[in-house]
């Protein structure tokens, strides 16, 4: 069986789903014969529109924003190799959400406020694991 192009391997990824160019390139590396080859390959999918950062962001922020805060979903758009002034504009609406989605995300999974000390730092870690603000966790696990 012959072993597939570095073309039709990159486009058998991105028909699974979205990749930004250095996950990619990461992805790829291994089969390619040189670095000129696969960023060519690169540049020429980004002009087809097969390879889109936009659509990354999209997508990532489209599955995880209802569950994960700002510094999160920052700290996931750049392990991607998004560029900071473009995780910047993407997540400047979320700003405004985020005591709101923590407050959902809470009220699944506690639903009451804390009793004790050692409840309300619990509560605390989780929101604060899933990337909420530290004001935004304050206010909630403190009683709004």
């Amino acid at each position: 069986m012959p072993t597939p192009t570095l073309r039709a391997r990159a486009l058998g990824l991105l028909a699974r789903r979205e990749y930004a160019r250095s996950e990619l390139q990461r992805k790829l590396a291994p089969g390619a014969r040189g670095a000129d080859d696969l960023d060519a390959l690169l540049d020429d999918l980004e002009r087809q529109g097969w390879l889109s950062e936009e659509r990354v962001m999209e997508s990532l922020l489209r599955r995880r924003a209802p569950r994960h805060g700002v510094l999160r979903l920052r700290e996931e758009l750049r392990d991607k190799g998004i560029s900071a002034p473009q995780i910047d504009a993407a997540l400047e609406t979320l700003h405004a959400t985020e005591y709101d989605r923590a407050l959902a995300v809470w009220q699944r999974k506690f639903g009451e406020p804390a009793t004790t000390p050692q409840e309300t730092a619990r509560q605390a870690r989780f929101l604060a694991a899933r990337g909420f603000a530290s004001e935004v966790v304050a206010r909630i696990v403190r009683g709004r």
